[in-house]
């Protein structure tokens, strides 16, 4: 089928499905679903026609019709491969084909008047403070996998911790993908008010087949409140994943970003934060592509009043024909005088075929700022090789140490010891050079 037919035939099949999708008991829920259908109908998937999908090409995913998963198949779930991926010390939850699934998850022991609510229940239970939030940070017409996501979408998180609580544990959400040629939309507000402390992981895992994954997360960091996201990308190979992440931090908030994208054949994540006086945020990222994956790492930061802080650092390793794409964006608005900002790209390139795009931009509008940005890419340094080499290691052997050392400064930064463990386990396991061991840690 043709794109223009695909395209058509969503609209169409959602016709079949919309009674089944949750909230459309809710009135505001149902017209927004319905814009965004005809804002996604209108438009298709993005192009590279357009700035911010120049160097990604999704026409791939417009060839295909992926089957709406509108109730959950929870027998589909091998236990043992997704207990693989369970954290010790952790509030487990688990949506499996775009559902949650109160079978495998664990929300034992949290605090009274903190919520982890599937999007379902949640709308059923709390319809206008969900309103309140909705399409807030980002709105359909951002861009066509926003608007194919809200129209779409068949269930998701609503995470709130009130006021100064500071959860113990931190919040970990298992996506899985269970057969070929579904897809999964998953929708997320998570909340963090004025004083709250919280952490939230994000694991995406799949089948071995074609899916497609869409996810898109609206946060609101209160005053003074501080969180920690984590996103560990693990789909299957054959897999398209989009990720949308959309922040708003309040004065003196704090958030931090790590993105570790290894699995899929084509990934975007979406990454927008913005920021108010004296609130801080951090971005981390490592991407690792082989064989020919494609994976587009796209952030934004916005500086809307003074004295905010942002550092942002993105690595990335590619062997073979793998593709990496880097465009982060710093905007400076005019009031946000005394802004700090620092943002880097590092690229290895370690095959010929290998590719790496990237887009550091500084948008500035302010005049008594400190900002700064930086990209590299490049292959092994022939001199570090030598150096080793003439300390008795073998080329292979330093070549290795190189590229391990190169790629764990980012694994280093996971706080959380079990997290950390189970990064670096998949980190080795998909490296592309063989023979890194964990000992030289």
């Amino acid at each position: 089928m043709s794109a223009e037919q695909v395209n058509s035939l969503y609209p169409a099949e959602y016709e079949k499905v919309e009674a089944l999708l949750p909230g459309q008991s809710v009135g505001w829920l149902k017209a927004l679903r319905k814009q965004a259908l005809e804002s996604f109908a209108s438009n298709g998937f993005p192009s590279l026609r357009e700035e911010d999908w120049r160097y990604t090409n999704v026409s791939a995913i417009e060839k295909k019709l992926f089957s709406p998963v509108v109730q959950a198949e929870i027998g589909a779930v091998d236990i043992d491969w997704l207990n693989a991926y369970r954290l010790n010390n952790a509030w487990t939850v688990v949506l499996v084909d775009g559902h949650f699934s109160a079978a495998l998850s664990d929300l034992e022991g949290l605090p009274d008047g903190v919520h982890v609510l599937d999007m379902a229940s949640a709308l059923e239970q709390y319809p206008d403070d969900l309103q309140n939030y909705f399409e807030l940070a980002v709105n359909h017409e951002q861009h066509s996998f926003v608007a194919f996501n809200a129209a779409w979408f068949t269930d998701g998180l609503f995470i709130h911790v009130p006021a100064k609580e500071v959860l113990s544990k931190a919040v970990h959400v298992i996506h899985v993908v269970t057969q070929a040629d579904y897809m999964a939309n998953t929708r997320h507000i998570i909340a963090v008010d004025q004083m709250a402390q919280a952490e939230v992981i994000e694991t995406f895992i799949g089948c071995d087949d074609a899916y497609l994954s869409a996810a898109v997360m609206e946060v609101f960091i209160g005053k003074n409140a501080e969180l920690t996201l984590y996103k560990l990308q693990l789909e299957g190979e054959k897999a398209y994943h989009f990720g949308g992440t959309y922040v708003k931090q309040a004065a003196d908030s704090r958030f931090k970003h790590h993105n570790f994208a290894f699995g899929g054949l084509l990934a975007r994540n979406d990454i927008r934060t913005d920021l108010e006086q004296a609130s801080e945020c951090e971005l981390n990222g490592l991407y690792l592509g082989i064989k020919r994956q494609h994976i587009d790492n796209h952030t934004r930061i916005n500086h809307l009043k003074p004295y905010a802080i942002s550092r942002e650092l993105y690595k990335g390793v590619l062997d073979q024909r793998a593709r990496g794409v880097f465009q982060g964006r710093v905007v400076v608005a005019e009031q946000a005088q005394k802004t700090s900002s620092e943002m880097n790209n590092r690229n290895l390139l370690l095959s010929n075929d290998a590719e790496a795009d990237t887009k550091p931009q500084l948008e500035i509008y302010a005049d008594d700022v400190k900002c700064a940005h930086g990209v590299t890419v490049g292959q092994l340094d022939e001199k570090s090789i030598f150096y080793l080499q003439s300390r008795c290691v073998d080329e292979e052997t330093a070549r290795n140490i190189l590229t391990f050392a190169f790629a764990n400064e980012m694994v280093e930064k996971i706080k959380i010891r079990d997290l950390h463990d189970q990064v670096l386990e998949h980190l080795l396991a998909r490296f592309p050079q063989e023979g890194i061991e964990q000992k030289w840690l």
